[in-house]
């Protein structure tokens, strides 16, 4: 499904999730979203504040409910969609409503690119947390001299990256040869790549480089950041195949920065959490650039045990294309992210002359894939069984509480 819709794994799975619910357990709100007569937004949301309820006859009635009223509904905000759900929901089953989550579960950190150059961080966090942070920023801000042009809140900014890189100063920008804070030239243990033309960091060029995972970077920042980045040429890798199954640090970061992200259709989990995958199995296929490319350990796992006659087979071109045939026998094709970017990365790295007798993969190599400590099913049913106990046992204490207040008030005459 991600592949031929050309959606991520995750995105597919909630599609499916979506449609075998609706097939199984809300077949009448089904035709009405068939119709159109629900959007996209309102059918999702009921398939999420209705997946508590278990019992088949109350969710036959709750979605005859639902699907009776919900085109009335389409113009609600969230928070009132959620609630007239809810609401039925608990007519029917009260056990099955979903309560908020605490407040203090919903800490998170999340990074991501807001425009070039640019990342944005939202985050929650423990309030004692977030005052040290907050301190903590203050502090790297007063670091450097009077003179240095940054505003407070772009030294604060500056100062989250000090922090990721485990400094405890910030460089002063004041460019005065005299100013002591400038004297500590910053030192750091995390890598970072950027992708670079040399004529750019040069000052020859104004092309923009690239920061995986967030995109272009302009020739100013790119110059800026090499003042202080160590600068190491990529070098195109050598003709002969590697003597070992392991790449060696040159060709894997070779690799890593041609693909930039899993190459199977669809996904686009970064290089540093992909693996480097031979597409024809080593030993029959050389460790070699035209044989390797970046796969997540989830795909990695499905092209090894999912190939073959009834699964996936992959084809890869001296540029890096990649070919994909589905078990379906539909066709995909993904090109490498660096190669998009700087075209002298998809410059071809040499035809193979693969062996032509390589053993068939046996028969149900599915089998011999390593399962999962317990199935996506089990964890379901777990999460819906702890989420439902917790909703009856705070019925019960509410019912408890209700016949205790009715037992107090009701005092026999005279009152």
């Amino acid at each position: 499904m991600a592949a031929a819709l050309g959606i991520s794994r995750g995105r597919a799975r909630g599609r499916l999730r979506y449609a075998i619910v609706l097939h199984e357990s809300l077949p009448r709100l089904a035709e009405v979203f068939a119709r159109g007569d629900i959007d996209f937004r309102l059918m999702a949301a009921v398939v999420g504040r209705t997946e508590l309820v278990d019992d088949p006859v109350l969710i036959a009635k709750l979605d005859a409910a639902i699907a009776r009223h919900g085109p009335k509904w389409m113009r609600l905000s969230e928070p009132k969609l959620i609630e007239r759900i809810d609401m039925w929901v608990a007519r029917f089953d009260p056990a099955g409503v979903k309560q908020p989550s605490h407040r203090n579960e919903q800490r998170y950190v999340e990074i991501g690119p807001v425009e070039p150059g640019l990342a944005g961080v939202w985050a929650q966090l423990h309030a004692t947390d977030g005052a040290a942070l907050d301190r903590k920023l203050d502090a790297l801000a007063a670091t450097v001299c009077p003179a240095d042009p940054r505003t407070k809140k772009q030294r604060r900014a500056d100062g989250l990256g000090a922090l990721a890189a485990g400094l405890e100063t910030l460089r002063c920008q004041c460019g005065s040869p005299d100013c002591s804070a400038a004297q500590r030239r910053p030192a750091t243990d995390v890598i970072i790549h950027v992708l670079a033309e040399q004529v750019t960091i040069n000052g020859d060029s104004q092309a923009p480089g690239y920061l995986p995972g967030y995109g272009p970077l302009s020739a100013p920042v790119l110059r800026e950041v090499g003042t202080t980045a160590k600068i190491k040429p990529l070098v195109k890798p050598s003709a002969d195949p590697e003597p070992h199954y392991r790449p060696s640090a040159a060709l894997a970061e070779f690799v890593r920065l041609r693909d930039l992200t899993c190459r199977f259709p669809g996904c686009d989990q970064p290089a540093e959490v992909c693996d480097v995958d031979h597409t024809v199995p080593y030993p029959n296929g050389p460790t070699h650039p035209s044989n390797l490319k970046l796969l997540c350990r989830y795909h990695h796992l499905l092209k090894t045990f999912y190939t073959g006659r009834g699964g996936w087979t992959d084809r890869q071109y001296p540029d890096g294309t990649v070919e994909w045939t589905a078990p379906t026998g539909h066709i995909y094709t993904t090109k490498p992210g660096g190669a998009l970017l700087f075209p002298v990365l998809a410059d071809p790295t040499g035809a193979l002359a693969l062996q032509t007798s390589m053993a068939s993969p046996c028969e149900n190599r599915g089998l011999m894939m390593p399962t999962r400590c317990r199935t996506r099913a089990d964890e379901r049913a777990a999460r819906i069984a702890h989420e439902r106990g917790i909703n009856e046992a705070r019925l019960a204490a509410e019912a408890v509480q209700e016949a205790e207040r009715i037992a107090a008030c009701n005092d026999p005459p005279p009152f």
